[in-house]
């Protein structure tokens, strides 16, 4: 049994997450709230959206990504995310520096120099002003008919490297290719920050919409050496509550809502939620054994989850065209109240991404 301290962390994160507590009805205001959506599983981050936004489909959330207000592009530590495009400027300004200083023993190994990134550059550039756009396939074809290489990585990293540069970024995909727009063109009117005003308000946009959390959560999540993670903290101090537990000392904004009973107590995550992968310790929501059966052999690769009462129970696999209902793996029996939540988790997903998909629900040992 959890904790009741760690059970209290749990409830007020889901509150911050907008996943108990949806007070944003935007998909642009869900995002800005939470800082950033972890987007590897573009479908997985739409629904990331629509759980947080109440009412809204599918069609909802890619339209908000085809109309730019959020952004699909590599942001924190380098990993795909949304990001509302009133943000991606200043988010990129601050932290794609390091991360691009990081790459250069990636790009050593990958015999890509200064010659070859202005060279593919210049083709995107050209090749994507006045509004075009390619799909990932066509920029590969473009570069090798240029003379730069694109196999074994080459083409995927020359991609990665430029979109945090701020050349390009990502609309829908076309089919299941990732599609790519300039940035400038595509965001026009995204602020710039000043440096510190830029730390802060990171700071404040991560604790306002993962709060409770450490110290080291942040530093993981926003991928700051730990001295800016500290030079930000101590520009919103001001901003900030603190709480103690235990050993740790946990962040948070003053009005971080207090623990308090709610009317739906499971969710449906998709994989790589920010619920899950937001913070650096994961023990509030998950236990060692638990950690396995989400990120199986430690592949990197965060299966979709079921969480009860800010604990995650089981994993589950969405309906698909060859998988007409969606399979639920519980760890555990649930509680005849939390299997009639679970139901109406899984109509509440149906009705996202419509059509409707069924439930076929498969019981594993518990623990």
């Amino acid at each position: 049994m959890r904790e009741p301290a760690l059970a209290d962390i749990a409830r007020r994160r889901l509150a911050n997450q907008q996943i108990t507590v949806r007070e944003h009805k935007t998909p642009r205001d869900v995002v800005c709230a939470l800082g950033a959506v972890q987007a590897q599983d573009y479908r997985g981050a739409l629904w990331a959206v629509g759980l947080r936004s109440p009412g809204s489909s599918e069609t909802d959330i890619e339209r908000a990504v085809a109309e730019a207000t959020i952004v699909r592009t590599w942001a924190m530590r380098g990993t795909l995310h949304l990001v509302a495009a009133t943000d991606i400027r200043w988010i990129l300004e601050l932290l794609a520096p390091r991360i691009i200083a990081a790459g250069a023993s990636r790009r050593r190994q990958l015999e890509i120099d200064e010659k070859t990134l202005a060279s593919s550059r210049d083709l995107l550039a050209d090749a994507l002003s006045r509004g075009r756009r390619l799909r990932r396939d066509e920029v590969m074809v473009l570069l090798e008919s240029a003379g730069i290489r694109t196999g074994g990585q080459r083409g995927i990293h020359l991609l990665w490297h430029l979109s945090l540069e701020g050349l390009i970024c990502q609309v829908p995909p076309k089919g299941r290719q990732s599609t790519f727009v300039l940035l400038g063109d595509w965001v026009p009117g995204a602020r710039p920050l000043g440096r510190e005003e830029a730390l802060a308000e990171l700071v404040v946009r991560y604790l306002g919409g993962h709060g409770p959390a450490t110290f080291r959560d942040f530093v993981w999540w926003s991928g700051l050496t730990v001295a800016d993670a500290k030079a930000g903290i101590e520009l919103a101090r001001d901003l900030l509550a603190r709480e103690k537990v235990g050993d740790k000392e946990y962040l948070m904004l003053p009005g971080t809502p207090p623990c308090r009973e709610v009317s739906r107590s499971v969710f449906l995550l998709p994989g790589f939620d920010e619920y899950v992968l937001g913070y650096a310790d994961r023990g509030v929501a998950l236990d060692a054994v638990s950690a396995q059966r989400i990120v199986p052999g430690g592949n990197g690769i965060f299966r979709p989850t079921i969480v009860e009462d800010g604990r995650v129970v089981g994993t589950w696999k969405p309906a698909s065209r060859a998988r007409p209902a969606s399979v639920v793996d519980l760890f555990g029996p649930l509680g005849s109240a939390a299997s009639d939540a679970l139901s109406l988790a899984l109509s509440e997903y149906a009705d996202f991404v419509s059509p409707p998909s069924g439930l076929a629900r498969r019981a594993v040992g518990g623990g």
